[in-house]
């Protein structure tokens, strides 16, 4: 595959990835709770979570749900329905008060299981893999290999741009201890995100 083709896909997807949705207002949600390095580590879970998309699109799966579009619609219901789970979650936390439990490292998992699952039914990266990754494939080359060349610089690109976004918002805002109040507005916030960003799939 040419770099010329390579770059151009970049430069059609890097747009996409930039404009708000799921993945992004998940990162940014989980770095206003709990700074960058939770951030991270929800960027780490989505990435992880399109190499599974990749990996149907290199397999030709992606093609099979395509053509169908009850399934389509039926995976995309079930991210809105995760979405929504994680943000009344966070929306009745906020509610309660409570003692600030330290970091431990099960919520490091639980962040990078959330991200997985946020990437694997997030619509968006769906459609970029069924309708956008396709057109820059050529059928007179190995299709598993440009499906695996096209991925790695989507992955590549949504790794980079929501790790900047979880430093960027975690510079703005001091990590210092949170007061029982400060926590109950941060996750009122952070689940407001995640409604809005269920809402925008809904629409």
């Amino acid at each position: 595959m040419e770099n010329a083709n390579l770059l151009l896909f970049a430069a059609t997807v890097l747009p996409l990835i930039c404009t708000p949705g799921p993945d992004m207002l998940f990162v940014a949600s989980q770095t206003i709770s709990d700074g960058a390095i939770a951030g991270l580590r929800s960027t780490a879970g989505i990435c992880i979570g399109y190499i599974a998309h990749s990996t149907l699109a290199a397999l030709g799966v992606a093609a099979i749900i395509a053509a169908s579009p009850l399934l389509f619609a039926a995976l995309r219901w079930l991210g809105i329905a995760y979405l929504s789970y994680l943000a009344f979650r966070l929306i009745a936390s906020s509610m309660k008060h409570s003692r600030i439990p330290p970091p431990s490292s099960k919520a490091a998992t639980n962040r990078f299981r959330r991200g997985f699952l946020t990437a694997v039914l997030n619509p968006k990266g769906m459609m970029i893999y069924f309708a956008i990754l396709p057109q820059f494939m050529s059928h007179d080359q190995s299709i598993m290999l440009q499906a695996c060349l096209l991925s790695a610089v989507f992955i590549g690109l949504c790794g980079i741009v929501y790790a900047v976004l979880s430093l960027a918002i975690a510079a703005v805002g001091s990590r210092g201890r949170f007061s029982d109040r400060r926590r109950r507005w941060i996750e009122g916030i952070a689940g407001g995100l995640l409604l809005i960003a269920a809402g925008r799939l809904a629409a």
